[in-house]
């Protein structure tokens, strides 16, 4: 059967690495109620919130007459003291990134994948431990100076400025960035066949 991709999400980090590795999704973000249920843990969050975003995906692809399409839907979330999503402001970000200032956190992106219309899903969680360097105040301030944390889970980008502050990760980088390439790629071509 030759699938149509779908990938719910308008990141450009999920885009370019699809292209990147020969894939060319139609692009659906899903705009979805992102609250999540009470004492939830980050792994079953982001998994919760991916399997949301595939199901709302898979609701429009049915409206486009896109059935047997396969969707993929990502979340990442941060989890230091509980789960950082993106910041609500510059205050949010402030505090977010003085909680992971020189010690480790997680990162931890959930997928979910399926095929509009039919009994073919998969959801999984993949979570990688960050370690970052110490920096002062004046450096975080300059950091949120720039667009660059606002949209992102623990208001920073792993690939972007706040790289540097990044001492090592353990797991996969991809994981961070919020697309899991290395587990989804293998999974995507198994359904693909399907």
């Amino acid at each position: 059967m030759n699938r149509k991709i779908i990938l719910a999400s308008s990141s450009p980090r999920r885009i370019e690495m699809m292209k990147r590795h020969g894939f060319d999704p139609l692009v659906r973000p899903s705009e979805i109620d992102e609250t999540l249920p009470e004492g939830i843990c980050a792994k079953d969050a982001v998994m919760f919130l991916a399997l949301k975003k595939a199901l709302e995906a898979e609701r429009l692809a049915k409206e486009e007459h896109l059935e047997g399409s396969l969707i993929i839907a990502a979340d990442t979330v941060v989890y230091k003291d509980g789960i950082l999503g993106k910041p609500a402001d510059r205050k949010d970000a402030f505090e977010m990134l003085s909680k992971i200032r020189n010690t480790g956190h997680q990162v931890a992106t959930g997928v979910a994948m399926l095929a509009a219309g039919e009994n073919i899903r998969t959801v999984f969680c993949d979570i990688t431990n960050v370690f970052c360097k110490d920096f002062t105040d004046e450096e975080l301030n300059a950091y949120l100076d720039t667009p660059e944390p606002y949209d992102k889970a623990g208001a920073y980008a792993i690939q972007g400025i706040f790289g540097k502050y990044i001492d090592r990760y353990e797991g996969s980088f991809n994981t961070v960035v919020g697309f899991p390439w290395e587990i989804i790629e293998p999974k995507l071509r198994s359904m693909l066949r399907r």
